[in-house]
């Protein structure tokens, strides 16, 4: 039996995928871990199993060759209420340009706040105040090879920030997408945050240097620099197939499954279902990082609405609930504008 190359591709990256599964788990050994944090509640709300069944403008996080068989244009903004109190916003915007293909551009804030610098001198405060952030950027494009494979790729620039100090750093990242005859069975695949070490650099590092303080004569006041630890990028493989279950003239249940590979931990598995009624209400569930021992991440689920206002476009609304256990129950909104 004769196999089409999407199918080749998928195959091999399924037999890379097996072989890392099996490497050893190298916990916290990398820079912006906010890079592996899930996006629009949407994919959320399916326990990450998106990289195949990304439908909106999200795609570009999970799967920028997913982007290209956006029927129109589209502009989302998700907000989420991450950990203590840290707001995590996206916004990311799709535009089919048609035969050409399509282009994106997402960006993504993790604002940890600010607070007042204290030293043992000045426990009450030097007057000064921190602040700390995490920032990406990208740019994408995708496009259609045949009527079934499409493939995408980004170009994404990340920083770090806490008070004086800031690393900068740059990634790839490419996603393939096959959809199937076979009940619309989609099968996606993505390998983010190809790309450079950071390291932090900042004023606050700049100190004096005697460098023989016991002699008199030298200079005692030598500049100097202290240098960081450079650090890579969490580097994650995704793979995934999602199929339409059950299909009715008004109602339609789809099923999604991801595995995921992390440089900086172990595999997982995430799994997503959706119920849709008209295309119109959205109800969906799922369950994050199976596979994974002492986790508190797990369920997942959330809302939707899609609706057609007359005189403008389709707005697409959308909620998740995600159980972190002992840690945070974590809430997200999206809005999308398609044009």
């Amino acid at each position: 039996m004769k196999i089409s190359m999407p199918i080749h591709l998928i195959l091999l990256f399924l037999t890379l995928l097996a072989g890392e599964s099996f490497g050893q788990a190298k916990y916290g050994t990398s820079a912006a871990p906010f890079l592996g944090i899930p996006i629009g509640p949407a994919g959320q709300a399916l326990g990450g199993a998106y990289v195949s069944y990304g439908r909106d403008a999200t795609a570009l996080y999970w799967n920028p060759g997913a982007i290209s068989r956006a029927e129109k244009s589209q502009v989302y903004l998700s907000l989420t209420d991450w950990f203590l109190d840290t707001k995590y916003n996206w916004v990311g915007v799709v535009v089919n340009t048609g035969y050409s293909g399509t282009v994106g551009l997402q960006m993504a804030y993790l604002d940890y706040g600010e607070g007042a610098v204290t030293t043992v001198d000045e426990p009450g405060g030097t007057g000064e105040r921190w602040a700390a952030s995490d920032l990406y950027t990208t740019i994408s494009y995708a496009n259609n090879l045949t009527n079934n494979f499409s493939i995408g790729g980004s170009v994404k620039v990340i920083q770090q920030k806490i008070f004086n100090e800031s690393a900068t750093g740059f990634a790839f990242d490419i996603g393939l997408l096959y959809i199937t005859r076979f009940r619309g069975m989609r099968l996606g695949m993505s390998i983010s945050n190809f790309g450079t070490k950071m390291q932090m650099d900042g004023k606050d590092l700049d100190h004096t240097y005697d460098p023989d303080p016991d002699h008199l004569g030298n200079n005692p006041t030598i500049t100097s620099k202290l240098k960081t630890a450079e650090w890579p990028i969490p580097l994650l493989f995704r793979v995934g197939v999602s199929m339409e279950a059950v299909q009715t003239e008004s109602s339609q249940l789809s099923l999604a499954v991801d595995a995921v590979v992390p440089s900086d931990n172990t595999t997982i598995m995430n799994l997503g279902a959706e119920y849709a009624f008209r295309q119109v209400f959205f109800l969906r569930g799922g369950y994050q990082s199976l596979m994974r021992n002492q986790i508190q991440e797990g369920l997942t689920m959330g809302v939707g609405v899609r609706y057609f206002v007359p005189g403008l476009s389709q707005i697409q609304i959308d909620y998740s609930y995600m159980d972190y256990g002992i840690i945070d129950k974590i809430q997200s909104v999206g809005f999308g504008v398609e044009f």
